[in-house]
């Protein structure tokens, strides 16, 4: 028997408690099989701040999410015991100091099997979330949402920001070279060789403009075919979103997928072996109305039903 959330018919949803979808804490349940864990850190960032105050908007932006999910016929908090694992303390102030916290942080939360689905902060936190996934289940096939590749190599002379994770990634080993790769990227490059080298890191793209000239389905085909049935974690970057549809971020890019798409194609992954998840660089100073919390909201709700779906198929 699982603990589920809130029961909203004696608990209005604007109120209980400030956990995910109004779930109960980790302390409440025995064992959890999927703790959500917020990493209030943004010290990576390259353009606007802010994203270090994503958990707790995506957390207030939750309350509407139901136990029922009908675009898939599951019931995530029914099949899986989920709660909320709060946050990850780190330090503000030094980066490598702050990665080395949340990989040991991660590392107690999974140590007992549960699976992570971690809402950020901003992207730098991918490759501590990447080095625990890998420790566990190997080289990973990574599923990147995002506009921007996250594979430069240094900025400003430093080689751990928001912008580098995925580089990091592969060249410690931690990701399946044969089955990672990008969706959503678009928008200006530095230069014409970005793609040649992201390329000789592992990763292959679906570009936005494919997204809009081929379809979804299309997408989600070459996707299934790249990361078979290997571990597969998948991270979102919520400026994956056209500004439009996620306007709270920190460095926002024209010509975005919609919400509708992006939680159709994590649909998906209700087949595949999904091990762990992040949701990163939702800045709320930037929001209005909720729209870029309640879009991240749901993209964490249907990777909760993917991973219910794959344990529990119908």
């Amino acid at each position: 028997m699982t603990i589920g959330p809130v029961d909203a018919t004696t608990v209005p949803r604007f109120g209980g408690p400030a956990t995910f979808a109004r779930l109960p804490r980790i302390d409440e349940v025995g064992a959890a099989d999927v703790a959500i864990v917020g990493v209030p850190f943004d010290s990576g960032v390259s353009y606007r701040p802010g994203a270090r105050f994503g958990p707790g908007h995506v957390r207030a932006s939750s309350k509407l999410l139901r136990p029922y999910n009908p675009a898939v016929g599951v019931a995530p908090f029914d099949s899986l015991q989920v709660c909320d694992a709060g946050d990850l303390a780190c330090n503000p102030f030094d980066i490598a100091a702050a990665i080395a916290e949340i990989e040991s942080g991660a590392d107690a939360l999974t140590g007992s099997g549960a699976r992570l689905l971690t809402i950020g902060g901003d992207h730098t936190i991918a490759l501590p979330l990447l080095r625990s996934a890998a420790r566990r289940h190997g080289p990973v096939a990574v599923v990147h949402f995002d506009a921007h590749l996250d594979t430069w190599d240094t900025y400003f002379g430093a080689s751990h920001t928001h912008g580098t994770p995925f580089r990091r990634a592969s060249e410690e080993g931690l990701i399946d070279r044969e089955a990672s790769m990008h969706i959503g990227i678009r928008g200006p490059l530095y230069g014409e060789g970005d793609l040649a080298a992201d390329s000789g890191l592992g990763f292959t793209a679906v570009t936005s403009p494919e997204i809009e000239i081929d379809g979804i389905a299309a997408a989600v085909e070459r996707m299934r075919a790249r990361i078979g049935d290997r571990p597969v974690y998948v991270s979102v970057d919520i400026d994956v979103l056209d500004p439009a549809h996620a306007p709270g971020t920190g460095t926002p890019e024209a010509g975005g997928m919609t919400s509708r798409e992006l939680l159709h194609m994590l649909r998906a992954f209700g087949e595949a072996n999904l091990v762990g998840a992040d949701i990163v660089e939702v800045a709320p100073a930037y929001d209005h109305a909720e729209i870029t919390g309640i879009a991240a909201a749901h993209v964490a709700y249907e990777l909760l039903s993917a991973m219910a779906a794959r344990t529990f198929p119908r």
